[in-house]
């Protein structure tokens, strides 16, 4: 194997977890909820240089609307007979809208990406998570394609506007020009402001378990659809497509009872903050009662302090409502946290691939689940450069085992698993995935052209590549007939495709990869013999000179492949009649 480097020292992710998926949101992990605040709390150190823009543009909006008051509370005091502003008053006043509109159009840019980074790189980094784990993952796709879309985007408002609104400095900013003015209406304002949080935290009890259910309802609706769009031919073959839509109904009826009953609570909060804005109205009013009658001996103050109540109280508006936001990215962390706190792969790097390779299996064992029988059980075998393993057996016997041990899917439990030499846990699975090319059962083409769908190997290829590949594939015989060649459209799943069709472009991909390691999982299951033969004839070209394992039932292979290794309940067949 080439030389390797070591990486540079990634620090580990603390506090990893395993948190079982109940959807009963009642019977909710009692470790989800700290997950979800390790999450948020980490992000938001993330976050930490990005927000300091909008804080500091709120305050000036504040500062803005602390100066427009008073010179509005002049501008009337005068219309009152009791003071003397002028022209220059209103037109600092009307300045001083214009500059609060544009710092608050600058101060929702920068909200904006705040948001926008979080979601990149939260995102980024579970796509990341789910594409190392592989076929480990056992979500269905449904909810992985939740989890990296609705859930992250449930976690914007986390960002963009609750830590900017938690950090409450605004409203400090004008209870204290209040309480120059008036100490006691300073007093009225604060006590009346460290009211909303009290009144967001009595309203959110009920909140944050409703918006918890209200994602588990989307996350199941989203995953059911998903899942049965993808198989939608099966419930019409089944007559079931009446029967599914009905079952779709009822999930997307309980969303909107979920979701209502968030609005119920989000209407409450917001009564409740109406409620202190008027309590805190009716105190200053009270306090200045003398300004109607016109005895007030303050007429600019009295009025500059009831004219602060909308500017102190805009801010908390905005944390009321950000406020539920912040309680809806609590659970859409909670269901992330697991995933995100999954460690980084670590490991050492290749400096190069290198051009041959040889496979060493020694005494390896692997076990999915302790209650059941292990899935290989003291596997040992070589495969040398230019040599072909057949790998035979009934299913269940541990072929699919190994080979998702050399792509780096799995990490076997005991024994070694070198490739030339070293050892292949030392590796980061994705370097094990550098060295090997991988043809399954079926191929999975993608919306797109037949061009396209093999450049997915190798996408810097050039056109000249390509051909090269598809000719070596025999997929040119097909191509050549369609009405433009490899740039012809396919559809998803390989829609306009047959079955040996897909595997010929997905044996393309392969001679395009161009690795010292082809691994084959059962390449000729579901094609007939014909299409066989012309597949195995591909493969058989593919293997040449490489290093090649090849998984799979057909009697047929036999002619075409080199060395057999039948395999039994995990090992070698002819060390279990021997009784090793």
């Amino acid at each position: 194997m080439a030389p390797v480097r070591r990486p540079g020292k990634t620090p580990p992710v603390a506090g990893a977890m395993a948190i079982a998926y109940n959807w009963d949101m009642a019977s909710f992990p009692a470790g989800a909820e700290a997950g979800a605040a390790a999450l948020l709390k980490r992000e938001a150190r993330s976050e930490r240089a990005r927000l300091i823009p909008p804080i500091l543009l709120g305050l000036g909006i504040a500062a803005c609307g602390v100066a427009q008051a008073l010179l509005i509370a002049r501008l009337l005091a005068t219309l009152l007979g009791r003071a003397e502003a002028g022209v220059a008053d209103l037109v600092a006043a009307a300045a001083l809208a214009l500059l609060m509109a544009a710092l608050a159009m600058a101060q929702e840019r920068a909200q904006i990406a705040v948001g926008e980074d979080a979601k990149a790189r939260l995102r980024a980094t579970a796509f990341a998570r789910l594409l190392a784990a592989g076929p480990r993952d056992e979500r269905a796709v449904g909810e992985k394609s939740a989890l990296v879309v609705e859930r992250i985007e449930a976690l914007e408002g986390y960002f963009a506007r609750w830590l900017p609104a938690a950090a409450m400095l605004a409203p400090l900013l004008i209870a204290g020009a209040a309480a120059l003015a008036d100490p006691v209406s300073g007093l009225i304002l604060l006590g009346a402001g460290l009211l909303v949080p009290v009144a967001q935290a009595i309203s959110g009890i009920g909140a944050g378990v409703a918006s918890r259910r209200q994602f588990a309802a989307l996350q199941r609706l989203s995953g059911r659809f998903l899942d049965r769009m993808r198989g939608l031919p099966v419930l019409v073959l089944l007559n079931q497509q009446q029967a599914e839509a009905t079952r779709l109904g009822a999930a997307a009826e309980e969303l909107r009872a979920r979701t209502m009953r968030v609005l119920r609570l989000a209407f409450i909060s917001t009564g409740a903050m109406e409620l202190i804005v008027g309590i805190a109205l009716a105190s200053l009013a009270y306090r200045h009662g003398h300004l109607v009658a016109g005895t007030h001996p303050a007429p600019v103050t009295a009025l500059f302090t009831l004219l602060l109540v909308p500017v102190f109280f805009a801010p908390l508006r905005a944390f009321a409502g950000a406020y539920h936001e912040q309680l809806s990215a609590r659970g859409a962390a909670a269901d992330l946290a697991p995933l995100l706190a999954t460690p980084e792969p670590e490991g050492l790097l290749l400096e190069e691939v290198p051009p041959k390779v040889t496979v060493t299996f020694q005494d390896v064992r692997l076990t999915y689940d302790p209650s059941r029988p292990p899935a290989l059980d003291g596997v040992s075998f070589r495969v040398l450069p230019g040599e072909t393993l057949l790998l035979t057996g009934e299913s269940g016997s541990g072929k699919t085992s190994i080979l998702r041990i050399l792509m780096g899917f799995r990490r076997p439990d005991g024994g070694r698993v070198a490739i030339n030499g070293h050892d292949v846990t030392l590796l980061r699975p994705a370097e094990l995935r550098r060295l090997c090319s991988y043809v399954g059962q079926r191929a999975h083409i993608f919306r797109g052209t037949i061009r396209q769908n093999i450049r997915f190997a190798r996408p810097e290829a050039d056109d000249a590549a390509i051909e090269a590949a598809a000719g070596a594939a025999q997929v040119m015989e097909f191509a050549a007939g369609l009405p433009q060649g490899l740039d012809t459209l396919v559809g998803e799943g390989g829609f306009g495709l047959s079955g040996g069709q897909a595997q010929r472009v997905a044996v393309a991909r392969a001679f395009l990869r161009d690795t010292p390691l082809v691994l084959l999982d059962e390449p000729t299951t579901h094609l007939d013999p014909g299409t066989e033969a012309v597949v195995l004839d591909a493969l058989r070209r593919l293997c040449v000179g490489r290093t090649a394992i090849v998984a799979t039932h057909a009697r047929a292979a036999r002619g075409y492949f080199g060395k057999v290794l039948q395999m039994s309940a995990g090992r070698d067949a002819a060390d279990r009649m021997a009784g090793n």
